[in-house]
């Protein structure tokens, strides 16, 4: 596929996407249920890499969606839709780390193995040392501050502009180029002696 049909196929998914928006706008459940399926995995993979833990960010992700179709109205025109919907995401991880403080529920021990390393079929030391990565950049993640983590996450892990992290987080984008040198810088520390072991 060339240049110009893949600028088609994107300008026309875009369109139709503009339209399932519309639908769902005027009420139509099935549109947004359209929206639902094709971004919940997102939503839910920057929750559970917020949080580390699995029923809450399926729980977290249900609330987003929820809070998402109870507004629908808000959403301008000119917003990108998955970055309108990672601001309500955001959001929500954010009320649950209030509430969860005040409850003396956050730990670093809860942390749960994140499943963000991508493999296919590895044989049984790769699963077991992929398996223990994962928990290590689960325990990092965790003792980053919100802001930090925020970007990190979308920024490296979602892959997300500055631009639309900065639509997301209503940060600059030099306060984000700071807090994610900062936020590597430490990620690096604390999991360099596991990286040495690897080496």
């Amino acid at each position: 596929m060339d240049i110009s049909m893949l600028y088609h196929a994107s300008a026309e998914t875009k369109n139709l996407m503009d339209e399932i928006v519309v639908q769902a706008q005027s009420g139509d459940k099935e549109a947004f249920g359209v929206i639902f399926e094709q971004h919940h995995r997102f939503i839910f993979k920057f929750i559970y890499a917020m949080l580390g833990d699995h029923a809450l960010a399926e729980e977290l992700t249900q609330e987003t969606f929820l809070g998402a179709y109870k507004n629908l109205h808000s959403l301008r025109e000119e917003a990108a839709l998955k970055t309108w919907l990672c601001s309500i995401a955001k959001n929500t991880v954010y009320k649950s780390f209030r509430s969860r403080k005040k409850e003396g529920k956050q730990s670093d021990e809860e942390v749960e193995t994140l499943d963000l390393v991508d493999y296919k079929n590895p044989a049984p030391d790769e699963r077991f040392l992929n398996k223990e990565l994962n928990s290590r950049i689960g325990l990092a993640l965790a003792n980053l501050d919100e802001d930090k983590r925020v970007v990190f996450i979308l920024k490296e892990i979602q892959q997300l502009s500055y631009n639309e992290i900065a639509e997301i987080t209503g940060d600059a984008i030099p306060k984000l180029k700071t807090d994610l040198f900062r936020a590597k810088a430490k990620m690096r520390t604390m999991l360099q002696p596991y990286l040495e072991v690897e080496k």
